[in-house]
């Protein structure tokens, strides 16, 4: 339960759907409630597959490149805080590029937006797939793999949820209130980077 909670908690905060929510509204502001429930249903969909192909193909990914486990930490956790930094300051946007005006103009013009911008890089960022990468190269009992899956899939059923309710919590929240979640979740966003620096650092110097 502890791996459970652990996984799913990382996944939820670095995935942060919260931040997502005014981007998805400002997209699906002229889909009607099926519309917005199939863009919610599609998006969670590549969600899933990108997490359990950067899951599974992880361990590949890392032998192709010759990159070692503590590297991957180290980059992944720079990656990390710097989102959590990047919501600390109100910057997620900018961070995500989704402010450049090619992109804005990319985004608008496309129909189809489940797999960009929202499965990435909205949500299933580098971030999310080196912290991954990271778990497979941990994790390699079986019942773990299991555990690890089922944390995966309950952080999809989540981003679909919040997805589908977004202009609800956009009308419940507002503005103000999306952006103090954002900033709390980007503090403990922070802290997991740093946890996996530290962690990265301890075992290169206890080589």
């Amino acid at each position: 339960m502890e791996l459970f909670l652990g996984v799913f908690g990382a996944l939820f905060s670095i995935m942060n759907p919260l931040g997502t929510v005014p981007v998805f509204v400002g997209l699906t502001k002229k889909h009607n409630k099926r519309e917005l429930a199939i863009t919610a249903f599609w998006t969670t969909i590549d969600v899933l597959i990108i997490l359990l192909l950067s899951f599974f193909a992880g361990k590949y990914i890392l032998s192709f490149f010759g990159i070692s486990l503590n590297a991957l930490k180290i980059a992944g956790g720079l990656i990390i805080a710097s989102s959590g930094f990047a919501l600390l300051t109100g910057k997620f946007g900018e961070h995500k590029g989704m402010k450049r005006k090619k992109v804005q103009d990319d985004i608008h013009s496309r129909e189809a937006i489940s797999l960009t911008p929202l499965a990435i890089p909205m949500l299933a960022g580098p971030g999310t797939i080196s912290l991954l990468i990271a778990y497979n190269q941990e994790y390699q009992v079986t019942t773990e793999i299991l555990i690890i899956v089922g944390a995966i899939i309950l952080a999809a059923l989540t981003i679909y949820l919040v997805l589908k309710s977004s202009h609800f919590i956009v009308k419940f929240l507002g503005a103000s209130g999306i952006n103090a979640l954002s900033r709390i979740i980007g503090f403990i966003i922070i802290a997991i980077g740093v946890e996996y620096i530290i962690a990265s650092v301890k075992s290169i110097f206890s080589l």
